[in-house]
């Protein structure tokens, strides 16, 4: 039997950095929210773990033990002494590189996949605390549902706010990848302030991206899709993460797909709901 999970993509509605650690690593806040769609993950059991890719962004991708899914599945069967392997498929949907938690998001659709696959029964929260040394964003894609998060991203405050969940998205990327660790080492060490932690909404729209003016400049595409999403007046639009993906929400899918029609069809675009 084939079990299937959606990895949704990660899209940070507000990201301040706060501080430069000595470990190399960045103190952050963020909100966290999650697109009802994403790359597309399948297994089924079998004697050893193996990986194919597909889908429109495979090509960039490899299947090896430096992909993030493999090493997902291999850290799983240590840490609970699984003796089965699985066949995985990833559908790569999703542009690599690109802000929106791709690998991440893979490695936790991984994570719940095997549990399912292998009967493990493991609570999500003990997937997310197996998954965290792999990557920052790995436990709140884990859950995939809206939190604040601190630290490097990975102690998570649940949210609930139906002004989030209840929103069209459309996420937009040029096609340029830009480099996660060269954008943070960019970042000029200034802390511009906290979240707002009052309504969640409030707190968004009121927030910023500190990387979205580096990553501008170093992608200047990234001020193009912005000025073209903002035009459309959305409720929000914002770059998520380390870009180069940039965002846009909207009360209807009227006023998200005349937005859509108005960019460049060079850029890859997709419109969702937040979930």
């Amino acid at each position: 039997m084939e079990h299937s999970e959606i990895a949704f993509a990660k899209i940070n509605l507000a990201l301040h950095v706060r501080k430069r650690r000595e470990d190399g690593y960045h103190d952050i806040e963020t909100l966290f929210a999650f697109a009802r769609h994403g790359d597309v993950l399948g297994a089924q059991l079998s004697n050893v773990l193996s990986l194919e890719i597909d889908g429109p962004f495979g090509n960039g991708l490899e299947a090896d033990d430096s992909n993030l899914v493999l090493q997902t599945a291999y850290l799983m069967q240590a840490h609970f002494g699984v003796t089965e392997g699985a066949a995985i498929q990833l559908n790569k949907q999703l542009p690599i590189a690109s802000g929106i938690g791709g690998g991440s998001a893979d490695a936790a659709a991984t994570a719940r996949l095997l549990n399912q696959l292998w009967g493990l029964g493991a609570s999500e929260q003990l997937l997310a605390d197996i998954l965290a040394p792999l990557g920052a964003d790995i436990p709140a894609c884990v859950f995939s549902r809206p939190s604040f998060g601190t630290g490097t991203g990975t102690a998570l405050s649940f949210l609930d706010d139906s002004n989030i969940t209840a929103r069209h998205v459309l996420l937009v990327n040029p096609l340029q990848s830009v480099s996660t660790a060269a954008i943070f080492k960019a970042w000029d060490g200034v802390d511009g302030g906290a979240i707002d932690r009052g309504a969640v909404w409030d707190a968004a729209i009121a927030g910023r991206n500190d990387l979205e003016p580096i990553a501008s400049e170093i992608c200047p595409v990234v001020t193009d899709i912005l000025t073209r999403l903002s035009q459309a007046q959305p409720a929000m639009a914002r770059m998520s993460g380390s870009g180069a993906t940039c965002f846009a929400l909207f009360d209807d899918v009227t006023s998200l797909e005349a937005a859509r029609a108005a960019l460049d069809p060079h850029w890859w675009s997709m419109g969702t709901m937040l979930r």
